[in-house]
């Protein structure tokens, strides 16, 4: 069993984590899943090792997932919980197998992610493997240990909750993609020009700000709304006394364009103009929870309305939250 567990590993490992990426919304606990998975699967193995592994470690894995679901909702968490970047540029928007209704990309975009939160441990579970993982029926039950009846009754429950999320939702698609990129190319020349007006101009006027520092880091606890306030607090942090000198990307996370900026150790040269357009980490000192130190990196992404302006920040910061980028 030991010499065959390595060659099971590298056919399920990459299955795996993206049905715990998906039940979990976060790149972190995807890993921990797919490790403690394996790590059961060494000390107990299946009764049978001569016919294929995948159900069992998919039926491990998603009780593990659930888990882990039920272990965050019952903690406190510092601030909005937001799903964690993950890279998607090597993501065929396909969809998985011919019972799933959403392609690869769509499963993982973080609005799909967000409105999962609404949905039960087990509801969301059915959910993924039904409509995110291509899996039948007959399948889901086996690996949720629950009647086909069950799958079905709690798979319509979690459709037509998130009916009114879907219904918001914009497909992850070149359009989408490409209005994204232009929205935040204009927020940087906006932010160069130092402009409140012009930094104003490229937001909707129901924007909203959130960041997810964790508690790790100084964020705000609360979601920020308006432009006038979203855009007081970006160009408020050229001024941050720690961002200095980021380096900044444009990656392809979670199907759309965000930045990813590391920031430069404190007491770099001061920040030219164009430096002060990527300033991407978003805190507000007015609901700022204090932390020992400073976040070295964030991920600032964006979503875009109908006319193409920013309708929603989203700025992630806690190290854990960031495992997913290379």
């Amino acid at each position: 069993m030991c010499r065959v567990l390595p060659d099971v590993f590298v056919e399920n490992q990459r299955h795996l984590f993206d049905l715990a990426y998906r039940l979990t919304g976060s790149a972190a606990d995807a890993d921990d899943v797919v490790q403690e998975t394996f790590t059961r699967a060494l000390a107990a193995p299946p009764a049978r090792t001569d016919v294929p592994w995948r159900p069992w470690l998919v039926r491990v894995a998603t009780n593990l997932g659930r888990d882990v679901l039920r272990r965050r909702r019952s903690a406190v968490y510092a601030g909005p919980w937001l799903p964690s970047p993950l890279e998607t540029d090597d993501l065929a928007d396909d969809r998985p197998g011919p019972e799933a209704l959403l392609g690869r990309l769509e499963s993982t975009s973080t609005a799909f992610l967000r409105s999962l939160e609404a949905l039960t441990p087990k509801a969301r579970a059915v959910l993924v493997l039904r409509d995110a993982m291509g899996y039948s029926v007959r399948e889901a039950a086996d690996a949720l240990a629950i009647s086909e009846a069950d799958v079905k009754v709690t798979l319509h429950r979690a459709r037509r909750i998130l009916e009114g999320h879907d219904a918001g939702r914009a497909p992850v698609d070149d359009a989408a993609r490409a209005a994204t990129q232009r929205a935040l190319e204009a927020l940087l020349l906006a932010l160069a020009s130092q402009d409140p007006k012009n930094v104003e101009a490229c937001l909707a006027r129901s924007v909203r700000a959130l960041n997810d520092g964790a508690g790790e880091f100084p964020a705000a606890l609360r979601p920020l709304d308006g432009p006038w306030r979203v855009s007081r607090l970006l160009l408020g942090l050229g001024r941050k006394p720690h961002a200095r000198d980021p380096r900044v990307e444009v990656r392809l996370l979670n199907g759309l364009p965000a930045l990813v900026i590391d920031f430069a150790p404190r007491g770099g040269s001061e920040p030219s103009s164009s430096t002060l357009a990527r300033r991407a980490e978003v805190t507000s000192g007015a609901s700022v929870r204090l932390a020992p130190r400073i976040a070295p990196r964030a991920v600032l992404r964006v979503e875009v309305d109908a006319e193409g302006k920013i309708a929603r920040l989203e700025s992630v910061l806690a190290t854990r939250k960031l495992t997913g980028l290379r």
